[in-house]
């Protein structure tokens, strides 16, 4: 949606084709800014799905279909093929954990990643080296768009700071906030354990978690288990994310595996500190303020290196969105690129 906020729509217009089960699609914005929604049956009923998808491309006669759900290309791929558009880009913006359950059939689908595809493209190189092998990296022929995010509309606000921490109760708080889902591919009980160690060091320190998943009730547990339930606040999900990283004085992400992580992006353009795990790209890194620690380290050594980090920030805390205009993730800037690349395709 960045990219479709800020490109000329008098020169390229988008549709969007979604599963009828997506949460969250702006239907209104949308609307209001050309664009049409197409739902389809999710991917799970695969041959209505790619019924109904073949369908919506035929009619529509699209010059070109950009797809971005990773290995799932395969088969908008395929129907776009069968339905006639002469340009299909694939794009990769995740990547797979070797231990994860769902990663199997990533690997399964990887295979077929170069099927059908006219041209490739990635949100960073290493999710495009993922998924489609670095001897196409190698070749130029993987297109990298980084994640992107309105900086303008990112910048550190005081004002938002302290009105978000006095309606919360976090005035004397050191805040070490979480934003994604409750899921395996996030580490979140990993980063339960950091948190342990930092209750420890950080008298008042809090974490406070915004999401949901399906381990919600393992992350509680394991909470209770540490006996810092009085220092964790689980906000659930929430629309209203900018006011929170204003009020965080630390962001935490110690995934398994990330594509680009926006919320990275996010952070550091609104002046905050971010703790990756190593196992992200360093691609993320905008500014000075992102950092990477290792999942083999222990909770405790995680611990150690955050807290001097972010206790030096606090007192000179500021926006830095020039520094991500520079680093190449604003999406005024990148949406013209984009733009550019469309239209040379269709000439």
């Amino acid at each position: 949606m960045e990219f479709y906020r800020h490109i000329d729509r008098s020169k390229v217009q988008f549709d969007f084709i979604c599963d009828s089960d997506s949460n969250g699609i702006p239907y209104e914005e949308i609307a209001s800014l050309g664009g049409r929604v197409f739902l389809v049956p999710p991917y799970k009923n695969l041959i209505p799905h790619l019924r109904t998808t073949y369908k919506v491309f035929k009619e529509n006669k699209y010059p070109i279909i950009h797809a971005f759900d990773n290995t799932l290309n395969f088969f908008p791929m395929l129907v776009a093929r069968l339905a006639g558009v002469k340009v299909r880009i694939s794009e990769s913006i995740s990547k797979g954990d070797k231990n994860e359950k769902k990663t199997k059939v990533k690997l399964i689908l990887r295979l077929f990643s170069h099927y059908f595809v006219t041209d490739y493209m990635a949100n960073s190189i290493d999710c495009g080296k993922w998924q489609f092998g670095s001897k196409t990296y190698q070749q130029g022929r993987i297109n990298i768009f980084k994640t992107v995010i309105n900086a303008n509309d990112n910048v550190f606000n005081p004002v938002l700071r302290n009105t978000t921490r006095s309606a919360f109760g976090w005035d004397d708080k050191v805040v070490y906030g979480f934003i994604g889902r409750y899921v395996e591919q996030k580490n979140p009980l990993f980063l339960i354990d950091i948190f342990n160690e930092i209750s420890k060091k950080q008298s008042n320190a809090i974490l406070v978690m915004i999401g949901f998943g399906e381990l919600e009730q393992e992350m509680m547990d394991r909470i209770k288990g540490y006996g810092i339930a009085d220092r964790v606040e689980n906000l659930g999900r929430r629309d209203d994310i900018k006011q929170f990283y204003n009020a965080f004085d630390a962001f935490l992400l110690p995934s398994l595996y990330e594509g680009m992580p926006v919320v990275g992006v996010e952070a550091q353009c609104c002046g905050l500190p971010i703790f990756f795990s190593k196992n992200i790209t360093t691609e993320t890194t905008a500014s000075n303020l992102a950092h990477y620690l290792g999942l083999n380290d222990s909770p405790e050594k995680w611990a150690d290196a955050i807290i001097p980090v972010v206790e030096s920030n606090m007192p000179v805390r500021r926006s830095y969105s020039d520094e991500i205009i520079s680093a190449g993730f604003d999406s005024a800037s990148e949406a013209f690129r984009l733009q550019s690349f469309y239209l040379q395709k269709v000439k």
